[in-house]
């Protein structure tokens, strides 16, 4: 599913783009918006089929082997404990996959170069040499194979890093998240699991799908009233000099803390600083830092700030 915090980031890139065209359109950028969501979930799906693609690839290789003019008897008789990975045969049969990846017409028929290398990659790899070789593999051999496939040799690829910028401007900053959301997946995946298995949802609920429209436009309708915010805080600094978007960042931290009454100042913060760490440099981190740590304590004791819900009564205020 797609956590809050690429929500975040999510805003933060169509409120960098709205502010930045000529044309600002509130309607256009919501949809951009949750079209680069759905895009997010469409590389989701999108990189499973990859691990099935490779699969094939192995199982061809396999193939041709055999009907080679003079086999080996290794040949003729092949280790097929990876091709006959068990959750990879759960995910070639899974229903959701099959109608997700059906209906963004995604596919990997024009990389079979890509897919070469990712096999390669993974059958020199130990993890692998040890997988094949193991006496007693099981269903949860099959699942971790599968999960190392993904975090040391499909999501280090440069190759595929440059074809999935090449093929969608929405995949940019994408691939460790989604990374991380197909082993979340794979965990929860058991050996009867069958075609009918969910996978992950777009959303954790309607809760969190609601906080993409309303975290967007209460950033875009309070966007003079966040900068007058902002610039109280930065009075002593050359606002010509502070970075676009490290303004934006701290617009965004402040429009939490004043509008969104559920969500812990702390946890805001936390978010926002984080957010800095991929899209400002050292120096600006810190400043941002420093200047939503003024901002929330300063806020909290006019009483500007007011938080409600479980675990909320009481908040302390940050630095105390």
């Amino acid at each position: 599913m797609i956590s809050r915090r690429i929500i975040r980031i999510k805003v933060l890139q169509v409120l960098y783009a709205h502010y930045s065209s000529t044309e600002k359109s509130i309607n256009n950028s919501e949809k951009e918006l949750f079209f680069s969501i759905q895009k997010t979930y469409d590389l989701y799906h999108h990189l499973f089929q990859l691990v099935v693609e490779i699969a094939d690839h192995a199982n061809s290789i396999i193939e041709l082997r055999k009907k080679k003019h003079f086999p080996t008897a290794d040949d003729l008789n092949p280790n097929t404990r990876f091709v006959g990975n068990q959750f990879i045969q759960q995910i070639r049969n899974n229903k959701a996959l099959l109608k997700q990846l059906e209906q963004s017409k995604l596919s990997w028929s024009n990389e079979p170069e890509l897919i070469k290398k990712l096999y390669t990659s993974l059958i020199n790899s130990d993890f692998y040499a040890e997988y094949m070789t193991k006496g007693d593999r099981n269903y949860q051999d099959d699942k971790k194979v599968i999960e190392l496939l993904f975090a040391e040799i499909i999501l280090q690829s440069e190759e595929l890093n440059s074809i999935l910028e090449e093929e969608s401007i929405y995949w940019n900053d994408d691939i460790d998240f989604v990374v991380s959301m197909i082993i979340k997946t794979i965990k929860k995946f058991k050996e009867f699991s069958n075609e009918n298995s969910s996978l992950m949802p777009m959303f954790k609920d309607e809760e969190d799908s609601d906080f993409v429209k309303s975290l967007f436009r209460k950033c875009v309708l309070n966007h003079d009233d966040l900068t007058k915010v902002v610039g109280q805080y930065t009075e002593n600094w050359d606002v010509e000099r502070i970075a676009f978007i490290d303004n934006l960042i701290m617009e965004m931290a402040i429009a939490e803390f004043l509008h969104f009454p559920s969500i812990p100042t702390k946890v805001t913060l936390n978010e926002y600083i984080e957010l800095s760490k991929y899209y400002s440099t050292q120096k600006s981190r810190n400043f941002i830092n420093g200047i939503l740590d003024k901002a929330v304590k300063a806020m909290k004791k006019e009483n500007l700030i007011v938080k409600a819900g479980r675990g909320l009564i009481g908040e302390e205020t940050p630095g105390e």
